[in-house]
């Protein structure tokens, strides 16, 4: 009887060696070159704990158990290697034991056989023998690891002798990408083998993106009738000009409404376009979903008819209908691995994917080569996370084959911490002549110093639109109410529907000249496409006070604008606090806080005052990795640990229109799908300080397991979101 590795209902079987060959073959075409020998090798050997008679009585039928993906690591450890093999055999130690649950922790000598560690794991050979014997592997598989050479070398490149941090966080990175290209090429032999008529194949005409994004840009460039325009058009240029380089990693520092996402958009085909089929994809990471959503529409409308583009986020969804060849269902199972032409993702679901231990996650890492990747308002990257950040897009651009944009209007300056965490890392930056920066000064910024919202309100009232802008949901609320006349509000406690709503009308209302005020909360400051006559800022970090900027006066039409910045007696805590302190600070010293210089000591500042922090969260500390060998890095422990928003919030689902009662209707059909798609109407709560208070007076229904719902509709206006604090006779 055949050794059999898969087995469908209808009698279908996959013999073993079959499906380590397919598998051997895909990890081959996914790896880049320096890889491909490693991820080929894993991939032959990956199943061959499939090979014991336990196994096989299971897959035909038994409810035996058996634990196969380990096998083929305890054969690695029985070999008798050279000195320089046994360095990266861990590695492949790691993929292989993974390949089902995971990338686990190396743990120590000390690790017994029950231990769920790769240590402890390592040592259950004993337990295999008699029917859970799997040498029958020997008649078909060979193992003689590739030499290490390679991997070697680039372990080892300009790493000084005592950097022990560079060379664990380094070789973690490669045993994830070897992961990647494992997990990913497993799951897909196995999809054909049982789905044969899946199709993944996207649409992706560059030539006719490029065409069209060209034809966008002649557009405007015949309609350049302003200084402001035809200073956009020489950045472009430069841009262009100065990304034809064998660099790593670009800095595309541009002031706001100086076009950055065109300008990035065009600079990332060109780079496509040049490498001549070597770069295959383009990346977009974008910190806000607010932010995803305009950009994945202004990119549809540009080239969607060329090429499919793939959304990545919790606010979008796609619906095939059951339809098996739909573009919807193709874009749903790129989700899985980013195997896509363009992608549009989130910060958190790029470098939570980058860290992370599971192969779900992981299996998109591979995809991320290769590729130009443009990562929008780089400045919003945490601070605590920021040295893993600037190290996984080292590590991608360096080893990968792949380019980094960074873009912001408040570009940090970032070269100390390149030189220190990306030591073999090049990079550049795109706009070197910042002479036409003075045609984006449009707006004048004046410190008012201590005042009271009351005053504020009054000002703003004085022009036909303004933005005032604040740090907190509740003193956007009490402005708002103070507030007479056409007025809007944004704020997190408004669901992204109203939102999204909010802002179409405000659009709307400054496009025909009508009168309005506007208070929102930080979330307007990027990507948020609007212009206003004048902007008041509460006092807060200098990023955030440039881009709340950015919004007044943005197309430069009016001769003279304003910036007004305040402070009131509401106090700041942890992070924003010390920012608040520095640009206070720096509004006494320098003239004109939107100069490059001062932007540059804003960011000197901060990161003197944060490199503790920033210095943190390697997974080479002592709580990942104890300093033995490279069989002890805790990939597990510190995937649990990287956090790049802390998960301290509920949603809270606010069923107030036809969309929400026939989703919360449907919602046991498919509760994965229901749930995605009810984020549209959900409000985010903090756990202790706003939703258990609520969930214990009965303002929350727990209308399914885990799925809450608001209570009462009195409790939520589209106006002003939900309110936290409303008076009500609830009994608790």
């Amino acid at each position: 009887m055949e050794n059999i590795a898969h087995k469908t209902e209808d009698g279908r079987e996959q013999s073993i060696n079959q499906h380590m060959e397919n598998t051997s073959e895909l990890a081959y075409m996914f790896a880049v070159e320096a890889f491909k020998p490693y991820a080929e090798f894993i991939g032959k050997i990956h199943d061959i704990g499939k090979y014991a008679e336990d196994f096989q009585k299971r897959i035909r039928g038994s409810n035996i158990r058996f634990e196969h993906a380990v096998c083929g690591a305890i054969e690695l450890e029985k070999l008798n290697c050279d000195r320089m093999t046994k360095i990266i055999i861990p590695m492949l130690e790691y993929c292989i034991a993974g390949h089902h649950t995971g990338l686990a922790d190396g743990g120590s000598s000390g690790s017994d056989e029950n231990s769920p560690e790769l240590q402890g794991r390592l040592k259950r050979a004993k337990f295999y023998s008699g029917s859970a014997d799997y040498s029958a592997y020997k008649n078909e598989v060979e193992i003689e690891p590739p030499a290490p050479n390679t991997l070697i070398s680039m372990l080892m490149e300009g790493i000084a002798k005592d950097d022990m941090r560079e060379l664990v966080e380094r070789y973690a990175f490669f045993t994830r990408y070897l992961f990647s290209c494992l997990t990913d090429a497993d799951y897909i032999d196995t999809e054909r083998f049982f789905l044969p008529k899946t199709d993944r194949e996207l649409k992706a005409d560059i030539d006719g993106v490029i065409n069209s994004v060209d034809n966008e840009l002649k557009k405007l460039s015949d309609n350049s009738d302003t200084e402001l325009q035809k200073a956009r058009r020489r950045y472009l240029e430069q841009s262009l000009r100065n990304s034809a380089t064998d660099d790593n990693i670009y800095l595309l520092d541009m002031p706001t409404g100086s076009g950055k996402t065109l300008c990035s958009l065009k600079t990332a085909l060109d780079m496509l376009k040049r490498s001549d089929g070597r770069l295959r994809r383009i990346i977009y990471v974008i910190p806000y979903t607010s932010i995803i959503e305009q950009t994945a529409d202004e990119f549809g409308r540009l080239f969607g008819e060329y090429a499919d583009i793939l959304q990545h986020h919790s606010n979008y969804y796609y619906d095939d209908n059951g339809e098996e060849y739909s573009t919807e269902k193709k874009l749903q199972l790129a989700c899985e691995n980013w195997d896509s032409p363009f992608v549009i993702t989130t910060s958190v679901q790029f470098f939570q994917s980058l860290y992370h231990y599971k192969g779900s996650k992981l299996r998109k890492l591979h995809n991320m080569a290769e590729s130009v990747i443009v990562f929008d308002e780089v400045h919003l990257l945490p601070m605590e996370l920021l040295q893993p950040c600037l190290r996984g897009v080292g590590y991608i651009t360096k080893y990968l084959g792949s380019k980094a944009i960074l873009l912001s209007a408040t570009m940090p300056d970032h070269s100390k911490l390149f030189d220190e965490y990306l030591p073999t890392s090049s990079y550049r930056n795109l706009i070197t002549d910042k002479g036409d920066d003075r045609f984006f000064k449009k707006c004048d910024y004046t410190y008012l110093g201590d005042t009271d919202i009351e005053y504020i309100v009054c000002k703003a009232l004085e022009y036909n639109n303004s933005l005032i802008v604040v740090n907190s949901r509740k003193t956007a609320r009490d402005i708002f109410s103070l507030l007479s006349g056409n007025k809007y509000h944004l704020s997190t406690y408004m669901t992204p529907a109203d939102r999204s709503a909010t802002i179409g009308r405000i659009r709307a209302d400054l496009k025909n000249g009508v009168q309005l005020t506007v208070v929102s909360t930080s979330l307007i400051e990027a990507g948020v496409d609007l212009d206003f006559e004048s902007v008041f800022r509460q006092l807060a970090g200098l990023d955030s006070i440039l881009q709340s900027g950015g919004r007044c006066n943005r197309e430069g039409r009016r001769e003279k604008a304003d910036v007004f910045i305040f402070k009131t007696d509401e106090k700041s805590h942890g992070e924003l606090s010390l920012r608040t302190e520095i640009t206070e600070n720096l509004l006494s010293e320098y003239e004109d806080i939107s100069s490059t210089e001062c932007i540059r000591e804003y960011y000197n500042r901060l990161f003197y005052n944060r490199k503790s922090i920033i210095d943190k969260n390697s997974i080479a500390d002592t709580e990942y990795y104890c300093g033995g060998g490279m069989n002890e890095i805790a990939f597990r422990k510190y995937a649990e640990h990287f956090e790049f928003i802390k998960d301290d919030t509920v949603a809270v689902v606010i069923d107030n229109c036809s969309d929400t009662h026939e989703l919360l209707d449907s919602f046991c059909d498919d509760p994965r799908i229901v749930r995605r798609k009810l984020q549209r109407y959900s409000v985010a709560l903090k756990y202790f300080n706003e939703f258990v208070p609520m969930l214990e007076t009965g303002r929350l229904e727990e209308r399914y397991k885990g799925l809450y719902v608001l209570a009462d509709r009195e409790d939520y206006s589209c106006k002003t979101g939900l309110m936290i604090n409303r008076i009500n006779d609830y009994i608790g």
